[in-house]
């Protein structure tokens, strides 16, 4: 038997085929229209009557190029062209054999291509392994066509007289309605015997599948005769009760549902809950209670989206487009989305972590999950949960009673119509849990990816998908929602807005939509950034800006009333015209600038609704050595005041004290607001501080603040929530804040503009503190006792008490 091998390249026009494919000694006829295809016919007429035949990867491209062709076709020869009146040219053409291209030669008018034919082997003498192998798919082949109806039973005949195994092969996948990829598998086979191996496998497999269909259609059949004798009885009984005149309301109401069902499309298993439903509801007299159950749960299934789906495409410019337009900032944020909406671009699910945006309030959170949804073009759904304390406000009631309902989630997805919503939870850290049950251990099967393809709602009692739902959560304090619920969701932390982000946010966003809410015309009030600025340094205190647009309303409210009254017709507001609108100022901007004081020191907090600054107070009084603490303060904050004064004892000489000073003095430490909770390790410093100037009479800096916990020996160990404290001593005027070491890291996530304006002073010892925070530091030789001279830390030397000191 010769071997395969090539004939010398030869140059022919080629004709590229749209969801067809010629084999070799195949006869078949077809249209061609496309302008190339015409010329190359035309140029095939002018030369051999031959031309290459390769079939298109994509049917849909109508201008294909050279990587869209396989590079493997068939010679074929014409033997017939007929021009049609539409100007298509019907052509018949006759496959000769397999032929490679190895390169085009021409592509802008028509296609031409230097191909080498393929040689068949020769099958002169028989071969007992290719006879077996022809006879295994001449049998499959004919059992295949006993079952199908897509191929001419002829077929059979006209492919039985074939000797040469190649050419039987290529007949009989001519015959196959197969895809175009699996014919050219076959096509490119060169290996005869493989090719018969691969056509027995396909007629094997096709085999079955048209088994399974006849016997899917013989099920089908049963059905449709059963559905057919239930309509014809049902109709019965409906002319029965019309000429008794017993037609009710009830058979009017499953008529009507029964033909909801038929338009409606849903899982086999709801279909069938739903049909015995309805003949149940047959079932039930008129005047029942029970009906009005079964009604109510059969509207809850035919609404709910089972199966419709909102089409989306992830559109990472249009995304990041949206996001710049709807929030001023929050870059860092914005990219993170950006990156989860990329990551679900290129995976084509939303499997992946739910997202928690968590920050205080007013600072977008939930505006952020609707530009989301906007820039998914996906519904969007919200869920409050604060205050949820019942299990069944998350999973439903169970149908015992009337009144049952599902719970929030699936009346979500049917306000949403669609089973791939961006759905928001919103306040998910103010949920409560009592006797009724803990619904965060219920939201834990709908956020875990690995549990919501089968969410089961107590009143539904159908699992639901919720495998589709892109899932956002908001919160003000992360560490109230339980540990497990926490680790299913990705935190997002968005911290407080800068005076100049909050300026910015003002004149793009709030502004113009207040003046639209008032029916205010663009030059019916003019406001500038000065005015803007009063507002925000005087009026408002937040970290985010929900205040402040309170505030722009009430404005804009007066504006709207003196225009309205016809007291003038444009208004310009002006610094000096905004307390007639606002009254007094509310905060004074900078109010630590007044004078250094002794006892007063200015500490940072993080609370949730962002950073704080307080203003920790010692007053020495005659006593016994008692430590007294007000100003309704956590056991956390109590035990670091306790820390400090241990501290100051420990170190009474080095700042020039006596050893027993405290038997005969009582300290009374003091954080204003008494009415707010205080807690946290992070006031350790401050108030260490703040006991070293009572005691010793010296004045603190009054542009300083700190943070940091402190320990017995003095260290000063790292805290949480810089970020949220900078931008609360910035807004507070503060130009100073010092620090922990450890917390250098944290200061990347400070907004540049904020560490341009304040000097940030890392420490890690309670002695650098002292150096830098009072205004007549202690002489250098008070703390020989604890540094080696020849030791001294610069940060020592180099304190305020030179240039720059407030005298």
């Amino acid at each position: 038997m010769a071997t395969k091998s090539e004939k010398k390249q030869l140059v022919y026009p080629l004709l590229p085929l749209r969801g067809l494919l010629v084999f070799p000694t195949m006869v078949l006829h077809f249209d061609v229209g496309r302008e190339k295809s015409i010329k190359a016919l035309e140029k095939c007429a002018m030369t051999s009557n031959q031309l290459l035949l390769s079939s298109q990867e994509d049917g849909q491209v109508d201008d294909p190029t050279e990587e869209d062709l396989f590079h493997i076709g068939t010679l074929a020869k014409v033997k017939q062209m007929m021009k049609l009146p539409n100007g298509t040219i019907r052509v018949l053409v006759e496959g000769i054999a397999r032929a490679r291209i190895h390169r085009f030669t021409k592509t802008d008018e028509w296609f031409e291509v230097e191909v080498a034919v393929q040689e068949e082997q020769d099958f002169s003498k028989s071969n007992a392994e290719y006879q077996a192998l022809m006879r295994s798919v001449l049998q499959q082949f004919e059992q295949y066509l006993k079952l199908s109806k897509k191929v001419d039973q002829e077929a059979y005949s006209s492919v039985v007289d074939i000797s040469d195994p190649s050419h039987f092969a290529d007949a009989v996948a001519a015959h196959l309605p197969l895809k175009i990829r699996e014919k050219q598998q076959l096509l490119e086979e060169l290996d005869v015997m493989k090719r018969l191996e691969k056509l027995l496998q396909i007629l094997s497999d096709e085999r079955e599948i048209l088994e399974l269909e006849r016997n899917i259609h013989q099920r089908v059949r049963k059905q449709m005769e059963r559905t057919q004798k239930e309509y014809y009885l049902r109709e019965q009984m409906k002319a029965i009760q019309k000429e008794l005149g017993d037609r009710d309301s009830r058979s009017a109401e499953v008529e009507e549902l029964r033909q909801q069902l038929e338009q409606k499309e849903m899982p086999l298993l709801v279909k069938e809950k739903v049909e015995k439903e309805l003949e149940r509801l047959e079932r039930i007299p008129q005047a029942s209670a029970e009906g009005t159950v079964v009604r109510t749960y059969l509207d809850w299934l035919l609404a709910l989206p089972w199966i419709e789906t909102a089409q989306q495409r992830v559109d990472l410019r249009r995304a990041e487009k949206v996001l710049n337009e709807e929030h001023y900032g929050l870059e860092k944020i914005k990219e993170r989305i950006l990156e989860f909406l990329a990551v679900q671009r290129l995976s084509g699910k939303m499997t992946g972590p739910i997202i928690c945006l968590a920050g205080p309030p007013g600072v977008g959170k939930t505006s952020l999950a609707r530009s989301i949804a906007t820039a998914l073009k996906r519904p969007f759904v919200r869920a409050s949960l604060g205050g949820v304390r019942d299990e069944a406000e998350i999973r439903g009631h169970r149908r015992t009673y009337i009144g049952a309902m599902p719970g929030r989630i699936i009346q979500g997805m049917k306000s949403a119509g669609v089973k791939n919503p961006v759905f928001l939870l919103d306040e998910i850290d103010k949920m409560a849990n009592d006797f009724r049950g803990d619904p965060s251990s219920a939201l834990l099967e709908v956020l875990d990816p690995e549990q919501n393809q089968t969410f089961s709602d107590h009143y539904i009692e159908i699992p639901f998908d919720l495998s589709d739902v892109m899932f956002i959560t908001t919160a003000n304090n992360v560490y109230q929602i339980p540990g497990p619920l926490r680790d299913r969701m990705e935190i997002i932390q968005l911290s407080g807005y800068t005076e100049l982000e909050k300026l910015n946010i003002v004149k793009q966003h709030l502004l113009p939509r207040q003046k639209e809410k008032h029916a205010l015309k663009a030059d019916q009030m003019r406001i500038s950034e000065d005015v803007l600025l009063m507002l925000i340094r005087h009026y408002t205190r937040e970290a985010g800006v929900r205040q402040l647009e309170r505030v722009v309303a009430a404005v804009c409210r007066k504006v709207a009333r003196r225009i309205a009254s016809g007291e003038k017709k444009r208004i310009t507001v002006q610094t000096k015209t905004i307390e007639d609108f606002l009254g007094p100022p509310i905060y004074r901007y900078g109010a630590q600038e007044e004078e250094d004081q002794i006892g007063v020191v200015n500490g940072l907090a993080w609370t949730e609704t962002g950073g704080d600054l307080l203003s920790v107070e010692v007053s020495v009084v005659p006593g016994k050595g008692k430590l007294v603490l007000t100003g309704h303060l956590g056991d956390v904050m109590r035990e670091s005041a306790q820390t400090a004064f241990s501290y100051v004892r420990s170190r009474a000489g080095q700042f020039g004290l006596q050893h027993d000073f405290y038997e005969n003095v009582d300290l009374h430490v003091h954080v204003p607001e008494g009415a707010i909770p205080k807690d946290g390790p992070s006031a350790g410093i401050t108030m260490a501080t703040c006991l070293i100037s009572a005691l010793t009479g010296r004045r603190v800096r009054r542009d300083v603040a700190m943070t940091g916990e402190i320990t017995l020996r003095g260290r000063v160990l790292p805290i949480g929530g810089l970020r949220e404290k900078s931008l609360a001593a910035h807004r507070a005027g503060i130009r100073h804040v010092i620090h922990p070491l450890d917390n250098v890291k944290d200061l990347r996530d400070i907004p540049q503009v904020v560490r341009d304006e304040m000097e940030f002073h890392a420490v890690k010892h309670m002695d650098e503190v002292v150096a830098l925070a009072f205004v007549e530091p202690f002489p250098l030789e008070e703390f020989e006792g604890f540094y080696p001279t020849d030791k001294m830390p610069d940060i020592l030397r180099n304190t305020f008490s030179g240039e720059g000191a407030h005298q």
